[in-house]
């Protein structure tokens, strides 16, 4: 089981990450990795650099196709993350959803090839279909509040306290992280004062003039 709590940096497809760029941010994950030890660090960058990143710290795909190797043609296989060493993958997220039964078959796939499924839930009753999947990870994120300046946090406590129960009562060893909005180190003190085991955050980040600095912010909210 992956080590908690979790900070996710999903890179998206800004342009403040395409090409090379991406490698800024691996390595300040990984100096923050190696000062913060009881943090798990992932980064989730573009397809095309997943490789360079994963050889510099932990990274998760932003994305998996539910399918083993054949003739599949611009499809990200989870057999291939693993070879390529990820840690694992998002799931369902509220820029890539996908069909219930993909969601299902990627949470197989993952346990398969020993890969740490983060499956992504935009509102309470979703987390209840998903979490009798028994994921690793549930992340709930109102899309709402995706990319915008309030955090989930602060402007819907309810909905991360109500995934946590649910979770606890449904599959007792998934765990809750939540996103949208999460900038602060307060928008993370609040998380995990709720019950959530970590962050998955982007443009916060992404975003920052000090990119390092913003990511240790967060960190320090989890201890």
């Amino acid at each position: 089981m992956m080590k908690t709590p979790v900070l996710i940096i999903n890179l998206k497809e800004y342009d403040e990450v395409l090409g090379e760029k991406a490698i800024e941010f691996a390595k300040a994950a990984k100096n923050l990795f190696e000062k913060y030890k009881d943090v798990t660090i992932l980064i989730a960058p573009p397809p095309p650099i997943f490789e360079k990143i994963a050889k510099i710290t932990p990274c998760i795909s932003q994305h998996i196709d539910p399918f083993e190797p054949n003739s599949h043609t611009g499809y990200i296989l989870p057999k291939e993350i693993k070879l390529l060493k990820g840690a694992g993958s998002l799931i369902n997220h509220s820029e890539r959803r996908i069909p219930f039964e993909d969601i299902e078959k990627n949470i197989e796939l993952c346990r398969k090839y020993n890969l740490v499924s983060f499956v992504c839930a935009r509102d309470n009753e979703e987390v209840k279909k998903i979490a009798k999947l028994n994921p690793d990870f549930i992340a709930i994120e109102p899309p709402e509040l995706i990319g915008g300046n309030v955090s989930v946090s602060t402007a819907r406590p309810e909905i991360i306290k109500q995934a946590v129960d649910d979770v606890k009562g449904i599959s007792p060893s998934t765990m809750v992280l939540c996103g949208a909005g999460v900038k602060t180190k307060e928008d993370v003190e609040k998380a995990i004062q709720l019950g959530a085991r970590g962050v998955l955050v982007a443009s916060g980040v992404v975003r920052a003039e000090d990119i390092e600095g913003a990511m240790e912010e967060l960190i320090k909210g989890m201890l």
